[in-house]
């Protein structure tokens, strides 16, 4: 069974990527961080990214990485919204749903 990569490709490029709230979780420091994106599906990699090459803008986060190892990390997603709720709000609904959760888990803003 042969892959058309082509189709494959243009596939993956036109899917839909969900936006919603993450938390980013360290047990051993016992903190949370709550962040919301547009791009849910894929925010772990990026923020795993910058974090390993010490470039994230978020110091504390930062701070607990290097002294914790990426291992003692993990990411959640605390709630996905649908395009119907961001299309009348925008980025103004994240935040908010953001915000509520940060209040809820007592965590910290992630910038």
């Amino acid at each position: 069974m042969a892959i058309d990569k082509r189709a494959a490709k243009a596939a993956y490029r036109d899917r839909k990527s969900a936006a919603g709230i993450y938390a980013v979780r360290c047990a051993a420091a016992g903190l949370i961080w709550v962040g919301h994106t547009l791009t849910l599906d894929t925010i772990q990699n990026r923020l795993w990214f910058m974090l390993r090459q010490k470039g994230h803008p978020d110091a504390v986060l930062q701070r607990v990485w290097n002294e914790q190892g990426g291992a003692g990390f993990t990411l959640d997603a605390l709630e996905r919204v649908k395009d119907e709720d961001l299309s009348a709000a925008g980025d103004g609904e994240l935040k908010k749903r953001a915000a509520r959760w940060r209040t809820e888990l007592g965590a910290l803003d992630l910038i």
